[in-house]
């Protein structure tokens, strides 16, 4: 195989044992300009993008204990947008390459990737350096000279951060992978046909909803998170009130490492609520803020990686052959599964350089699923909700706008058509 080829990290071989028809383990990023795209100058910038920063240039390969990724001199290119978003890039499915594509729309530029390659931040880290080229060749005397702050090395963008920052503190054998979970409550609305997915762009201040925030002492992922709770339980038959909602919230883990990978490197943590009937939206947004914050200390956050990197060490793990593990990862995959209810990811205030701000709009994510899945990402005060919904009804959906508007929120909503 030579050297151009490297392992894949923990995060990375469960999407490789779970993709599906409905969610193919696909996420989109995507930034809005204030002029429409031209195709000819994106495809130049792409060129200029994947040769400065080649981690998505790879194919994924499988081997007899493990799939591995092989760098390839394989050339994108950009196509006009005629897909859904999120849509196959890797399976049986798949005839392509690559595991990302670039596609455009009027005055917007989509990277749809493969979640095995990259996480949200690695994606959008790509994305703004890819939208900074297109606009240096538009405008090269404003922009000629304009870089990112802080570029990290080719070792530093290409490190499996999992096993960089694993300690072995519970011995070879954890004592416990996973805390025992209850079953969650499921949205009760048939799924979609044909493996399909909705979309839905939802826009509001972000000043406004971060006041609203503060007001009740908690984060606005917080706030988000009990106001999609109560909108899930408004939309919950009576007789499911006793199964607790499960909101599965990602965490950036390099927020607590000195990392600057581009391959995932997130956990998960949940925070959960058994519904009595007379909860207020501010006695939720305390309680999940309450919950959120006990997840997410520093140390229960490197228990919990140590614990799910320790099963990738032990050594009768790394022999068994990959027509084994696959469908034991799926099944404990599925099995989880019942336990979360929808996912909220919070991908944070977008910061680009200031002589790109005239030219920039605003981003927007989305990520597939096989249930709900909503992103949120923020570019000036435009605070973006990207909602990917496996489900054929918008209760949930209409009753979360409904209860944001009623805050007074000067909002816009978009809804995409179904696309198989």
């Amino acid at each position: 195989m030579g050297d151009n080829w490297y392992r894949l990290d923990n995060v990375a071989r469960l999407f490789l044992a779970t993709h599906t028809k409905r969610d193919p383990r696909c996420l989109r990023v995507s930034c809005s300009l204030n002029e429409m795209i031209d195709r000819d100058t994106l495809q130049k910038a792409l060129d200029t993008t994947i040769s400065l920063r080649p981690e998505f240039q790879v194919r994924i390969r499988r081997g007899f204990f493990w799939h591995y990724m092989e760098q390839t001199d394989a050339r994108p290119v950009v196509t006009e947008e005629d897909d859904r978003p999120c849509p196959i890039l890797y399976g049986s499915n798949y005839r392509g390459i690559l595991h990302y594509k670039v596609t455009y729309y009027r005055d917007r530029i989509n990277v749809d990737l493969f979640h095995a390659i990259s996480d949200g931040t690695g994606a959008l880290a790509f994305l703004k350096l890819l939208v900074l080229n297109y606009l240096k060749l538009r405008y090269p005397n404003e922009l000629g000279e304009v870089t990112f702050e802080n570029e990290a090395s080719d070792d530093d963008r290409l490190r499996d951060s999992f096993a960089q920052f694993y300690e072995n503190t519970d011995g070879p054998i954890p004592k416990t992978i996973l805390n025992k979970k209850k079953r969650a409550y499921h949205i009760q609305s048939r799924k979609l046909p044909y493996y399909q997915l909705q979309f839905f762009e939802i826009h509001v201040s972000a000043a406004k909803m971060l006041e609203r925030a503060k007001s009740y002492g908690v984060s606005l992922t917080s706030y988000l998170g009990a106001e999609l709770m109560m909108a899930i339980y408004k939309d919950m038959p009576s007789i499911m009130h006793v199964l607790p909602i499960t909101i599965s919230l990602p965490v950036n883990l390099r927020n607590y490492y000195p990392s600057e990978t581009m391959r995932n490197f997130f956990n998960n943590v949940d925070v959960t609520h058994v519904f009595k009937g007379d909860e207020t939206i501010k006695e939720l947004a305390e309680e999940f803020d309450q919950q959120l914050k006990e997840s997410i200390k520093p140390e229960l956050i490197r228990k919990q990686m140590n614990r799910y990197q320790s099963i990738e060490r032990l050594f009768f793990t790394r022999m068994v052959p990959l027509f084994i593990k696959q469908p034991v990862v799926r099944a404990f995959s599925k099995k989880e599964a019942k336990t979360v209810t929808a996912v909220i990811s919070n991908l944070g205030p977008q910061k680009i350089p200031e002589e790109m701000k005239k030219y920039v709009k605003g981003f927007t994510d989305y990520c597939s699923t096989e249930t709900l899945f909503i992103t949120a990402t923020t570019y000036n005060d435009d605070l973006v909700l990207g909602v990917a919904s496996a489900y054929g009804g918008t209760g949930v959906i209409k009753r979360l706008v409904g209860a944001l508007r009623s805050e007074d929120y000067d909002m816009t909503v978009y809804a995409s058509e179904v696309i198989r």
